[in-house]
């Protein structure tokens, strides 16, 4: 019967992680496609192996049972009236039904082509899962204010830094009489600035499960480590872009741009790749997390704050994110790379660029912030820098209202499959545990 029950929630958690890649892992991409710096087929495979890596080798191998601390396990153990395999059982029931819940809600999202956070929605859905089975005091409602917070500043941050990049690009490289010739002076310190930004997001959020036991990337050293890494990017696209760009110099303007926009794209898939490699690193835990916690209080007994994540409970995760990607992200990279705002490859650098800076520094400073609102911020960024008129407000309208609702939305489907499942299979999952509690 365990073996049934641990088959069932990772039937969830593996759809869970489909969600997560069909919505979340294809932000990743959508500057690099809607650019047309690559077709949709590559920018998938390039997607589906950096999500893979990042998830399955560097994902992290602990995570909190109750996703980003917005309930306490202490409030079910605690709850009058309960034996510890019942207060076990409403785990199981409650994580199952989080799981379920979030990935209905990615689904219908991914479907209207809408963007929307996946931590947002587990937090939320774990959210529903304390209120219905602990009451309001359940969940903690800082971490609650601190996400709302971050809807704000997600967006605004990345966009800002997104216009300010591209601004800066435009005019001394894009608005230049002679940008291939621009290109060649200015370019290598746009790399350098990228390169290291890239290196720091991999170091610090891409390998944030493994720096903490290796101390050669860790504080001071990987800041230098991420500093030599942009030095060395820029002596080499220095040659590079003499290279491709000097016997161009002379042509008509119109060629000029088209060589420099050129040079511009392996950059942007450069930029997105990475992106795609952090948040297989990270968000893995947003579709595997409850499912970790399940298998270990069903080995266990008991529940616990932080869980040991199994290498099979990763590859699952990381397997459902690729098929999630391959099979449904077109959706999402669609909206995202296309109909908000014309992109072109130095358009996608900068939204890229900024939105790794954004998360960066927003990590380094513990501050809540979701990668979604952030590169969707950062797209908006940039086409405001061409004018209000760039950007189509019709369907940014649609995307911060799915913003808006999705924590309402994934903690009411909670709500009701909670309930749902208590009335139909919480006898039979108390039954499970108590056999397991030996008792």
């Amino acid at each position: 019967m365990v073996t049934l029950i641990i088959a069932g929630i990772a039937i969830l958690g593996l759809y869970m992680a489909w969600t997560v890649g069909a919505n979340d892992a294809a932000n990743s991409m959508a500057d690099a496609v809607g650019s047309k710096a690559i077709r949709l087929k590559w920018a998938i495979v390039a997607a589906s192996i950096c999500e893979f890596v990042g998830a399955v080798l560097v994902g992290s191998h602990v995570t909190d049972t109750v996703r980003k601390g917005i309930v306490s396990p202490s409030t079910l153990t605690d709850l009058p009236g309960l034996a510890g395999h019942e207060a076990a059982a409403i785990f199981v029931l409650g994580m199952a039904a989080a799981l379920l819940a979030a990935a209905l809600w990615l689904h219908l999202s991914t479907w209207l082509g809408m963007p929307v956070s996946t931590t947002h929605s587990i937090v939320g859905a774990v959210a529903g899962f304390g209120i219905v089975a602990a009451g309001w005091s359940s969940v903690n409602w800082g971490r609650m204010g601190g996400i709302v917070v971050s809807w704000i500043v997600s967006p605004i941050a990345g966009g800002v830094l997104a216009f300010v990049i591209f601004s800066i690009i435009r005019r001394l490289i894009l608005g230049s009489d002679k940008p291939a010739k621009a290109a060649i002076a200015v370019m290598p310190y746009v790399i350098f600035f990228i390169g290291t930004v890239l290196a720091l997001a991999t170091i610090y959020k891409g390998l944030t499960h493994i720096s903490e036991k290796m101390a050669w990337i860790s504080g001071p050293r990987g800041l230098l480590l991420g500093v030599g890494i942009g030095i060395a990017g820029a002596l080499a696209a220095k040659k590079l872009l003499v290279h491709r760009l000097e016997p161009y110099t002379l042509s008509p303007l119109s060629e000029q741009l088209e060589r420099v926009e050129r040079a511009f794209a392996p950059l942007v898939v450069f930029t997105s790749c990475t992106i795609a490699f952090a948040h297989g690193a990270n968000d893995v835990a947003n579709a595997i997390g409850p499912l970790a916690a399940v298998v270990d209080v069903l080995q266990s007994g008991t529940i616990k704050l932080k869980v040991c994540v199994p290498v099979w409970v990763l590859a699952l995760g990381g397997t459902g994110i690729v098929l999630g990607l391959a099979t449904f992200g077109y959706r999402v990279m669609h909206t995202v790379g296309t109909r908000i705002t014309q992109l072109t490859p130095s358009r996608g650098v900068a939204a890229d660029v900024a939105a790794c800076t954004t998360v960066l520094v927003c990590t380094r400073l513990k501050l809540p912030i979701s990668t979604t609102h952030t590169i969707v911020g950062a797209i908006i960024g940039v086409g405001l820098a061409r004018g209000l008129a760039a950007v189509n407000r019709d369907v940014l309208k649609n995307i911060f209202l799915s913003w808006l609702v999705t924590v309402p939305a994934a903690a009411l489907l909670t709500i009701i499959l909670f309930v749902l499942g208590r009335c139909f299979l919480f006898e039979s999952i108390v039954e499970v545990m108590r056999i397991r509690a030996g008792g």
